[in-house]
């Protein structure tokens, strides 16, 4: 018998009046909003990028910004329970290989949680249960896909934590958390995400909390699993210098907003957005000598539920009032192209954003 989606299509199939994707991994006008007794949360308001096989996106941006809200979205791990009463309200299009996630029966997103799409998440001392041992844990999310018996998924757990870097694994699959460091409890996290060869894995926040040498290592490990298997990897960080290391292409969130999107390299020596300039300031460099203090963006950012007119980051702006008539303050900018394959959401044009970066900043950086 043919499952069917809640739109009424066939699992897989894709929605009714929807073109096909043609990339592995595609949101289109993703919407995330929460109610709240002081008003509507739009953690996410309206976000669209795509991803292939065998390439990495990095989600950068500042911690409210919306870029874990949107990887849980992609999980289906937005359940109306986590709220109490009160849903979250959640639109647009997740289309994964072919199937639209948003209107998927949620039995059928489960099965391909851990099988097809698995995630790294922030913080692994809560994710990993402290009842349980690694091995009982990773030998469960195997077997779930996987009709073997406890000995063969023991094994398995085993070659994972050998593959990940976990010396000595076939005593330490018997370790609990507990008595991980915080670099092989990420290890073991990134073992048990990959157990099932996921087609996308996405990390978030994957070297919080480590310090620079395991960061190394954990970004080393994941760039050539990604290799082995071939997935496609969202990365998200508030950390520019970990996409450097990781993203072919970079999407920067602010206010739950993509508001630059492009090529890594493009992004880092070609930004087109005066918040992607302050990231870029505020962030250390080993490459060169650093004669003045880095430059933090100034201000807080903005409140997801009564975000500021116009565009978002106009009271956080050294620039928002180069553009005319107050433009910036009234009209909401949207995404355009300012390169090949790369777009900014600014209402300053290419020309004043040309020799701003030319004079102003780039020399800074």
């Amino acid at each position: 018998m043919t499952e069917l989606s809640k739109s009424g299509a066939a699992v897989g199939e894709p929605v009714k009046g929807s073109p096909a994707p043609s990339a592995f991994l595609e949101v289109r006008d993703l919407k995330v909003h929460f109610p709240t007794d002081d008003g509507l949360v739009k953690s996410v308001d309206g976000l669209t990028f795509s991803l292939e096989k065998g390439k990495t996106l990095g989600i950068v941006g500042e911690s409210g910004s919306g870029k874990s809200v949107t990887s849980l979205g992609i999980m289906g791990l937005h359940t109306a329970g986590q709220y109490g009463k009160r849903k979250a309200q959640i639109s647009g299009e997740i289309w994964l290989d072919g199937t639209e996630l948003l209107s998927a029966d949620p039995d059928h997103v489960r099965k391909l949680r851990g099988r097809e799409m698995a995630m790294i998440f922030q913080d692994p001392l809560s994710a990993l249960h402290p009842y349980y041992t690694i091995g009982q844990q990773i030998v469960e999310a195997y077997r779930i896909h996987h009709k073997v018996d406890k000995k063969v998924a023991r094994r398995r757990a085993i070659e994972m934590l050998d593959r990940v870097g976990i010396p000595q694994p076939d005593k330490r699959v018997d370790s609990y958390p507990h008595e991980f460091s915080g670099g092989m409890r990420q290890r073991a996290m990134i073992a048990m995400s990959l157990v099932n060869n996921p087609e996308l894995l996405i990390a978030d926040e994957p070297t919080t909390a480590l310090d620079v040498t395991v960061q190394a290592q954990i970004l080393d490990l994941i760039r050539d699993l990604q290799k082995e298997f071939g997935s496609a990897v969202i990365v998200i960080t508030h950390d520019l210098g970990v996409v450097a290391e990781l993203s072919d292409d970079i999407l920067v969130m602010y206010g739950g907003r993509c508001i630059e999107r492009g090529p890594a390299e493009k992004v880092f020596y070609e930004p087109k957005h005066p918040y992607t300039w302050g990231l870029l300031g505020s962030m250390p460099r080993l490459d060169r000598d650093q004669t003045e203090r880095l430059i933090p963006v100034k201000g807080s950012p903005p409140s997801l539920i009564n975000l500021p007119t116009g565009c978002a980051f106009n009271p956080r702006c050294a620039y928002a009032d180069v553009p005319k008539d107050n433009v910036t303050r009234t009209v909401r900018p949207e995404l355009s192209e300012v390169g090949s394959q790369h777009w900014a959401a600014c209402h300053m044009t290419q020309e004043q954003r040309e020799r701003i970066w030319t004079e102003e900043i780039a020399p800074k950086l």
